[in-house]
């Protein structure tokens, strides 16, 4: 076919999709019901256009000859329509129900092929295969026809996630099935349920596998295509074929699987990696992309109707009733029976009864199901009776989910009360109303004052807005409680959150990785504040500066085998992600007060800045912690952070002269090359200097000075560095009596049983009475900050002391003081009277004396807590 007519064509087919949108609009029909009335209607009229004229006629001419193949539709089409759909997706949303969309996606399929084949098997003569393969077909959902009716009636995010997610994974299970099906009817496979099993899971899995492979890969080459929209726009198209096509074709897996995680893997990934640009287009790139492969599939789909259902008999028209009855069975049977079990167990959640009502009656077929239909009729293996069996059938099936369940959806979605606001929205929405038309009006008016508009017609604008003012004046926020109102907030402020933390990677304050982190961590505190309210966020912000588990890990290598590198790496991601929080926690403070406060009341904002200036506390204890032991790393990151900020301010500058024309494209290309010489250095990431060796820092421990070089590298191959982090507990009782500890840097906090406290700085030492054996106490010891310690073990001690008799003396004059410390607080426990001490017999020199200063001071019975 020539070229020229096959652009023709497509370009004819695109601007009659134009008007489909606002024609849906207009009628109150489902888009894609309207695409299917309207494909039909061009497959009648391919053949009755004698009366058209030239143009009209040669343009349904080059419509007719179009070759549309069931590979056209899964090959051209689908990876698409997957791809669109997965990139839109939250992925955090989608694996919070990932139990009810996989119970849909996997056992709904089977459950639906099943009961079809036995079913349509006991009622015609076609076989138990065929009627199977059938099952497989009609089995897939699809999901556009019923998300753009959620769109429309306002359906909740919930339900729109629910019948996405299902339709995302539930198309591979059912071409998995279809595959095997198919393959026995042609008399080139056997059916079995291992086989079916084996092959379904391998598909699947392998899917899966191969499209988070090769999503990771494009998240690795965006940093290569940074700074050219285009280029890393047109990287995500070719990945949605390639994702597809290499799976299918080369690896043997499923192609529909990889795709969909390939989305989800740049949807969630990729923003981080990609420039801020291209993010902000991407969206709007691929719904259209998502709308031209939808309407085409659509229209290419209707337009085989009228051929297929040609030749169609009373029979087979029963047979349609049939399918779609058993398969709202089917459907009905796993929403109201399978998914109340699974949300009994931690795998899966609550679904209320309305969504649970919506998702059974919302399971709309579409172009996928035709496909498969119309490649049967290409297998010239499969018997001519059973293609067009199944071709008929199929197709009566599709078009009667798309006129009878999509067009009463929007009025059961209604019926339900799915598509209103809750009181508290509602109040919200009132709320939102006053405070914006309000400030606008007083703004409408400053402006008739400067432009001299005739007071008439202002009168008539203070009209409208005071119109709109008293209607929602019955539904002030005071309607709602203060928990109501407190929980609204601070999911306002949750959302805020991520719009900053996106922000501040847009203008590259932060790198990729930990905008990642970031991001993801405030989904999560998101979660929490919708699911618990004020309890929930004030659990969740806790956890928010709790150490991750890669710093965790980090942290056990080290103390294991002595790593440093990596946990120096998390020890800086830490430092710069608590300096990120502590920026963005302030902001959502003055946001709070500035906005908050008018929209939901000064109780409810306070409150909020409150909880939120706790969550300021505790970020800043974490911080502080750092900046005392690295205050040259601090001072980098801060000023890394201003100057990547006056950076942004200033790229923002230019670029809005550009825009006004101020300046020429070349004075611009000029100025952002002398923008970058500028401030390259604070792109150039110091290492945080967390070096432990043992022979530089045994030189700090007081009482270690004066010893000889022999001695002091003998030590130093005895003692391991460990740091130890904010609040850790050291020595526990599973190592007491083992190791003996040195302070390098940092303090530690000794907790005695009466609740007093001491505190040993660098120098100081503990945990030598239990090694010497002169006295069994267990020691409660944590970290007051990020400390360095030096640990030598039992066996080391004794080998060390042996080997040098003017350290042992020195160890045992603040061991026999320690313990006749210990023994005074035992005495006045039990007695309440106190034996003066007897002084000691070992002359003290300088250095023991400065040990003594910190360590050696007797805990005397304390007149107030944490006095030592």
């Amino acid at each position: 076919m020539d070229i020229g007519l096959i652009v023709f064509g497509l370009a004819g087919l695109l601007t009659l999709v134009c008007f489909m949108p606002p024609l849906a609009g207009r009628v109150k029909l489902p888009y894609s019901v309207l695409l299917a009335i309207v494909g039909c209607l061009l497959g009648i009229g391919l053949h009755l256009h004698g009366w058209a004229p030239p143009v009209l006629s040669d343009l349904l001419d080059t419509i007719e000859r179009f070759e549309i193949s069931s590979e056209t539709f899964l090959t051209v089409f689908l990876p698409v329509l997957l791809f669109e759909t997965a990139l839109a997706m939250n992925v955090r949303r989608l694996m919070d129900d990932i139990g009810p969309i996989l119970m849909m996606a996997i056992v709904a399929v089977v459950v639906c092929t099943v009961a079809v084949g036995f079913v349509v098997d006991a009622v015609s003569s076609y076989g138990i295969v065929a009627c199977l393969l059938l099952g497989a077909i009609v089995a897939t959902t699809d999901p556009v026809a019923v998300v753009g009716i959620f769109r429309e009636v306002g359906a909740p995010k919930r339900l729109t996630t629910l019948v996405e997610g299902e339709s995302l994974f539930n198309d591979a299970a059912s071409i998995a099935l279809y595959s095997v099906l198919l393959a026995v009817l042609g008399g080139t496979g056997t059916l079995s349920v291992s086989g079916v099993f084996t092959d379904f899971v391998v598909h699947f899995v392998g899917g899966g596998l191969a499209g988070f492979a090769m999503g990771r890969g494009a998240c690795f080459l965006f940093a290569w295509l940074r700074g050219y929209p285009t280029a890393e726009i047109t990287l995500t198209l070719t990945l949605a074929y390639l994702s597809f096509f290499i799976s299918e074709h080369y690896l043997g897996v499923s192609g529909v699987v990889a795709t969909v995680i390939a989305g989800l893997v740049v949807g969630s990934t990729g923003r981080t990696r990609m420039s801020p640009v291209t993010f902000e287009h991407l969206a709007s790139s691929w719904e259209q992309f998502g709308f031209w492969a939808n309407s085409l599939i659509f229209i290419f789909a209707a337009m085989l109707v009228p051929k297929l259902m040609a030749a169609t008999d009373l029979q087979e028209l029963m047979l349609v009733v049939v399918v779609f009855v058993v398969t709202l069975v089917a459907r009905g049977v796993v929403v109201f029976g399978l998914l109340p079990l699974l949300g009994l167990t931690r795998f899966g959640t609550k679904v209320s009864t309305p969504y649970k009502t919506v998702m059974m009656w919302g399971g709309l077929r579409g172009a996928v199901s035709l496909a498969l239909a119309l490649a049967v009729t290409e297998q010239n293996a499969v018997p001519e009776d059973t293609r067009h069996f199944i071709a008929v059938v199929t197709t009566g099936f599709v078009l009667a989910t798309l006129f009878i369940n999509g067009m009463t959806l929007r009025p059961l979605i209604r019926m339900l009360g799915l598509n209103q606001l809750s009181m508290a929205e509602r109040t919200i929405r009132n709320q939102v109303l006053v405070v914006a038309l309000a400030g606008i009006q007083e703004k409408t008016n400053e402006v008739a004052n400067t432009d001299h508009i005739n007071p008439e017609a202002r009168d008539r604008i203070s009209a409208v807005f005071d119109a709109s003012l008293a209607s929602v004046h019955d539904g002030q926020v005071s309607q709602m409680t203060d928990e109501q109102r407190v929980s609204v907030g601070l999911a306002i402020l949750a959302q805020r959150e991520q719009e900053l933390f996106f922000d501040i990677l847009k203008a590259q304050i932060v790198d990729w990785r930990l905008a990642e982190s970031l991001l993801a961590r405030s989904e999560r505190l998101e979660d929490v504040v919708r699911a618990g309210g004020l309890a929930g966020f004030e659990r969740g912000m806790v956890a928010d500066v709790r150490y991750s588990i890669a710093f965790r890990v980090a942290l056990r290598m080290h103390y294991t085998f002595g790593f440093q590198s990596w946990l120096a790496y998390e020890l800086g991601r830490r430092f710069a992600s608590l300096l990120t929080k502590q920026s963005v926690a302030q902001r959502l403070i003055v946001f709070s007060r500035e906005q908050i406060a008018p929209l939901l009341g000064e109780t409810a904002a306070q409150k909020i800045v409150a909880v939120h200036q706790r969550r300021l506390d505790l970020i800043g204890h974490a911080l502080q912690a750092l900046n005392l032991q690295y205050p040259s790393y601090a001072l980098w990151l801060q000023e890394s952070y201003l100057g990547r900020t006056a950076r942004e301010f200033e790229r923002i500058r230019y670029h809005d002269m550009l825009e006004q024309s101020l300046i020429s494209g070349e004075v611009y290309a000029d100025l952002m090359a002398q923008l970058k010489s500028r401030w390259r250095h604070i792109d150039r990431h110091p290492p945080l200097d967390m070096e432990l060796g043992a022979a530089e820092l045994i030189t700090r421990v007081p009482l270690f000075e004066g010893l000889n070089a022999d001695s002091l590298r003998a030590i130093s191959k005895l003692l391991r560095p460990r740091l130890a982090l904010p609040d850790q507990a050291i020595l526990t009782r599973g190592r007491h009596g083992q190791e003996m500890c040195f302070v390098a840097s940092g303090a530690v906090e000794v907790r005695l049983p009466d609740g007093t406290t001491v505190e040993l700085g660098s120098g100081e030492f503990f945990g030598e009475l239990a090694l010497l054996g002169e006295l069994d106490v267990v020691l409660d010891v944590h970290s007051r900050g990020y400390s360095k310690l030096l640990m030598l073990s039992l066996r080391d001690v004794h080998a060390l002391l042996a080997r040098d008799a003017d350290l042992k003396d020195r160890v045992q004059v603040v061991a026999k003081q320690r313990q006749r410390a210990i023994e005074v607080w035992k005495q006045f426990s039990e007695t309440g009277e106190v034996t003066p001490p007897t002084a000691p017999t070992v002359p003290l020199d300088s250095s023991a004396s400065s040990v003594q200063s910190g360590a050696v001071r007797p805990p005397v019975p304390p007149s107030t807590p944490n006095e030592a």
